[in-house]
């Protein structure tokens, strides 16, 4: 475990409160797609200029293009943040999956606004297949959750790299238990506990959505929770028919905390996870009621789909999207056993309630996806593509948007009506944004010894 005596001198912060005092972000990091789009270009990452002073402001002022085409790149991450604060590393590169073709790009950001591919890591390296959320973690490593094995069944796992020269080092986990679906992951070291998610096998989901395949049990609904010293599954957690597929995993920032919240996708719910008498419990804390819709294929309505939620780092203020419904939402969650909505904002969606942006062309397509937050908690981008197949399904001809929402006197969020980047107008043809980070770490990148 980390020696925490020592000061912090390593990549990242010493405390929440210490992220939280840094200057506002002058760029992020958005993943970019042509994967899915009838577009034969490669995926890109793009950088965003956020400086509301700069002559660029909402402009993408950079584009690093990955080597090869048909990537779909989903989540990346740092190869350190402020978990790895003892080990001298230096956070200065960017890992980026392809989702589909299962490599992982290694990109230099030595100069932060003009990212380079410096390596590629092919699939044949890695003992799995289709990589997804990316974490630091003390001892110079760097963990990748895999979906799928070689043929895009269970099980998935975890696959490690050194953190230095980024050479595949095998797996994370020593005993399973009954860990077979993987998605996202958290730890916190002080509780020596890494939890994980469940989606399905890549082969279930690549094709689109079929809602046969949850009647017969394909989806996910468990989390897993792992001793993070012994690598091995201590508990697994069956969250029932209110928690299927249970995908984003945000754990409290406070390093003491032995709780935190998950995104039930299917079910529209989030939980709070948190342990008691040594055992882990769930329950239900927020519910998003399905919707009625004319032409809507399904019984019981259409879902609200939560694709994704962040937790400022204050531990305060949760915000999630509804992609199907089409709105971002933010409670206040100073008490997690009973989150208060504070502001709903619509952005596109299915049921014709779309705020729109003043900076759009028309209504917004898709509804909000991707979520983050800035260090501070002032600022939130969202974007609005899922994953290819699932675009096309639910969104035909999805045109991919991004835009921010601020702070606003009260402590509610309002859209930013400066800021929006239309990804249609490319010279290479229109694309799709996927997952934003911030170039100084940010609420789901920064784990605290």
């Amino acid at each position: 475990m980390i020696d925490r005596e020592h000061a912090h001198h390593g990549p990242g912060y010493a405390s929440p409160e210490e992220a939280r005092g840094q200057p506002p972000e002058d760029f992020v990091y958005v993943a970019c797609l042509y994967e899915g789009t009838g577009i034969n270009q490669p995926d890109f990452i793009a950088v965003v200029d956020t400086n509301p002073e700069s002559n660029t402001f909402s402009q993408i002022v950079h584009r690093t293009p990955m080597p090869n085409v048909g990537d779909e790149l989903h989540h990346f991450g740092w190869n350190a943040c402020s978990s790895a604060c003892h080990s001298g590393a230096t956070r200065d590169t960017l890992i980026v999956p392809g989702f589909r073709s299962s490599r992982l790009h290694i990109l230099d950001v030595s100069e932060p606004r003009a990212p380079r591919v410096t390596k590629v890591i092919e699939r044949e390296e890695l003992v799995e297949k289709t990589g997804y959320t990316v974490h630091c973690m003390p001892g110079d490593i760097v963990t990748v959750s895999m979906l799928g094995d070689a043929n895009g069944e269970a099980p998935g796992g975890f696959a490690v790299l050194d953190a230095r020269d980024f050479s595949v080092l095998g797996r994370w986990e020593e005993d399973k238990g009954a860990q077979e679906l993987m998605y996202d992951f958290w730890y916190q070291p002080r509780q020596n506990t890494l939890v994980s998610s469940e989606w399905a096998a890549p082969n279930t989901f690549t094709d689109g959505f079929n809602p046969a395949d949850v009647a017969a049990g394909k989806y996910g609904r468990r989390l897993h929770f792992w001793d993070l010293e012994r690598k091995s599954n201590v508990q697994t957690l069956d969250l029932g028919d209110e928690g299927i597929i249970p995908l984003e995993i945000r754990w409290q920032h406070d390093p003491d905390s032995a709780q935190g919240f998950i995104g039930a996708t299917l079910s529209s719910n989030v939980l709070r996870f948190h342990r008691d008498n040594g055992s882990w419990a769930s329950e239900k804390v927020i519910d998003v009621a399905n919707e009625e819709l004319g032409g809507w294929p399904l019984e019981g309505g259409v879902p609200g789909l939560i694709t994704d939620l962040v937790l400022s780092m204050d531990d305060r203020d949760l915000f999630f999207s509804n992609w199907l419904h089409g709105d971002l939402r933010h409670y206040d969650v100073s008490d997690p056993t009973d989150p208060k909505l504070r502001s709903q904002v619509w952005l596109g969606g299915l049921l014709g309630r779309d705020g729109g942006h003043p900076k759009a062309s028309g209504p917004l397509n898709g509804g909000p996806q991707m979520v983050r937050t800035s260090l501070d908690g002032d600022r939130v981008y969202v974007t609005n593509s899922l994953y290819s197949t699932w675009d096309n399904q639910f969104y035909p001809e999805l045109r991919g948007w991004m835009t921010k929402l601020d702070r606003q006197p009260d402590g509610s969020f309002a859209v930013d009506p400066e800021f929006f980047v239309d990804f249609t107008e490319l010279d290479t043809g229109p694309a799709r944004p996927h997952e934003v980070h911030l170039p100084g770490g940010d609420c789901t990148t920064e784990i605290f010894p």
